[in-house]
Formats: C-alpha cells, structure tokens, sequence
C-alpha cells in the first residue's frame, strides 16, 4: 500500500504520538519526489562536468609524461560515467527527465598538477555533501531505492576525495619534484 501512496502523491498524517493516522496528505511526497529529482539532476550536471575536466587533466598529465597520474584521471573518468549512468537510470525511473546538456559548473582546469589536485579537493567537498543532502531527500519520501543509490555514489565519491587527499600529503612530505618524479612510468630498455 505504501508504493501507492507514494506514486499517488500521499503521504501518510502522524498524529501528535507519532502513529500513522488514516488521514492522508496530498502533494507532500510528490513536491519532495520533485526535489529529490531535481538533486539527483544537479548531481548529474557536476559528474558530467568533472567527466570532462578529468579528461583533460588526464591528457594534460600524459603529454607531461606523468603517466600514472593520467591513469587515475582516466580511472575517475570512468567511476563518474558509472555514477552518471546510475543517476540517469534513477531519474528516469523516478519520472523525471535527466539534465544531460548542461554543466553546472564552470570546468576548472589546473595549470599545473598542484592546481588540479586543489580544484578536485574543493569540488568533492561540495559533492559529497550534495549526495548527503539528496539521500536526506530520498528518506523522506521513503524511497529506499534512491538511498541506496545515492549512498554507493557517496562512497564512490568519498573514496576519490580520500585519493586527492593522499595525493596532496604525499607532495607535502616527499615535495612536488620527488612526487612528480614518481608519477613518471619508469621504463627499462
């Protein structure tokens, strides 16, 4: 009966002891159906731009011959196209149509790989609390699909800033030349 209510647009009235009541409230889980599609939609937008500015900065790493920071790059690039593909799938499940053609955000290209490490370190503090937010959302309206969704993406995403986080002690404490040093593929002839 729950599954009705919700698609219905119901929700079911506490009474002031906190049991569920007969009475039904009309157009709450909806409008919450609607920002929680909204949010997911948002999340999208930013997996899509950081697809993009990981791809460059992948390149940018390459062509500087810093061939295992490119990996990493190019590694995110495809967590945020599974994550992309998550959001899509849900959104269209939900009812809503997926935000594709928009960024946003503005792409921050690092001019160095200092910079790009501090771009993606400022970027996944405000995703991570963006998914926090949209799974709140997604408890609201008791949909459980959602939450478990949002909260694997939370983890894809916490484990990315974790990576920058290790990227950045390192060029503390062995300095930027000893760690760019290390990000060169060593090759043997």
């Amino acid at each position: 009966m729950a599954v009705n209510i919700i698609h219905r647009g119901y929700e079911p009235v506490n009474d002031p002891q906190g049991h569920i009541s007969g009475e039904v409230k009309k157009g709450t889980v909806m409008a919450r159906k609607t920002d929680l599609i909204e949010a997911m939609n948002l999340l999208l937008e930013e997996s899509l731009a950081a697809q993009n500015q990981n791809m460059v900065h992948a390149e940018m790493c390459g062509g500087w011959g810093y061939k295992k920071l490119e990996l990493a790059f190019r590694t995110k690039i495809i967590i945020q196209m599974h994550e992309s593909e998550g959001l899509i799938d849900r959104i269209i499940f939900l009812g809503g149509s997926p935000r594709i053609s928009k960024l946003n955000t503005v792409i921050k290209l690092g001019k160095t790989v200092t910079e790009m490490l501090g771009n993606e370190k400022g970027e996944e503090k405000a995703v991570l609390k963006a998914y926090n937010n949209a799974i709140i959302l997604a408890r609201k309206i008791r949909d459980e699909g959602s939450v478990e969704l949002l909260t694997r993406l939370l983890k894809m995403e916490e484990q990315q800033s974790r990576w920058v986080e290790t990227q950045q002690i390192q060029i503390k404490q062995m300095g930027l030349e000893n760690y760019l040093n290390n990000q060169t593929e060593n090759t043997v002839n």
